[in-house]
């Protein structure tokens, strides 16, 4: 015996509301397989779910209903599951357009906690701890600007070629300062052995956050206090870059002084 669905269960099922159902029954393009004569009440069976889910699908690809009760009323079913694939892949595409967005608003919530940590803390200069974190370098000279922050992962992926299955990032990049030179990275989630890879030791760091102009002199500033505090002269920098909004973004200076001792973290103010 066919399984059949009230109006309201289908509505469920298809993530639909039942007006929507009644509104496609009017137009004729998917209609209840049955109808009670004493009630009026409407039925589907799996037919029209699978019927509805796959209008709903292509309605994703910004299609009439003219148009898509056209597509189904052929009966071609290799022309339909051409029009579901692109319909996925506008879902695909959807999703990651979305997540770029959620990237971009987790980006300036961690910058505004970390205002919001250093007022708490009372000083401009203050010292924080890191895990081990391996970096990998562009090999071109590019540097942090709107087209390269942008899907600045393509890059990276484009630079290991072929071993770009083995390798993932996370939304974390900046610039490594060494010898007076500066390049721009990514941090790796999954890596292999590559060329430009770097890692960043565990331990303190001494910090600040800065705008773009003032990034050099606050290097200077907090390459002073480390040589004073620490009797530390690390080899190299890093520049962190911290997006503040869409078409924004500042930098937090990171410099080495050492491992913590003995897992204490301390926090300076100057």
């Amino acid at each position: 015996m066919e399984k059949i669905f009230s109006v309201g269960k289908t509505a469920k099922i298809v993530g639909m509301t039942a007006e929507t159902l009644r509104h496609y029954d009017r137009e004729g393009l998917v209609r209840p397989c049955k109808t009670d004569r004493l009630t009026g009440y409407r039925y589907y069976s799996e037919k029209e779910i699978v019927a509805l889910t796959a209008v709903k699908a292509l309605k994703q690809m910004d299609l009439s209903l003219a148009e898509i009760k056209q597509i189904l009323s052929l009966g071609d079913v290799g022309n339909i599951i051409g029009f579901l694939k692109k319909a996925e892949e506008s879902a695909d595409r959807k999703i990651d357009e979305i997540n770029d967005v959620k990237r971009h608003i987790a980006r300036a919530r961690r910058y505004y906690e970390g205002i919001l940590k250093q007022r708490e803390r009372g000083g401009s200069i203050f010292e924080k701890y890191f895990e081990k974190r391996t970096i990998l370098l562009s090999q071109k000279p590019i540097k942090p600007e709107l087209d390269t922050l942008h899907d600045y992962h393509r890059h990276y992926f484009a630079q290991v070629g072929g071993l770009k299955d083995k390798f993932s990032f996370t939304d974390e990049a900046g610039v490594y300062v060494k010898d007076g030179a500066e390049r721009m990275f990514a941090v790796c989630e999954r890596y292999c052995d590559a060329k430009g890879l770097i890692i960043l030791p565990e331990g303190e760091y001494l910090c600040a956050d800065c705008t773009g102009d003032e990034c050099d002199e606050t290097l200077r500033a907090v390459s002073e206090l480390a040589a004073e505090k620490y009797a530390a002269k690390p080899d190299f920098a890093v520049k962190m870059v911290v997006v503040t909004g869409i078409l924004q973004w500042d930098y937090q200076i990171q410099l080495y002084v050492g491992p913590p001792p003995l897992g204490v973290k301390r926090v300076l103010h100057t």
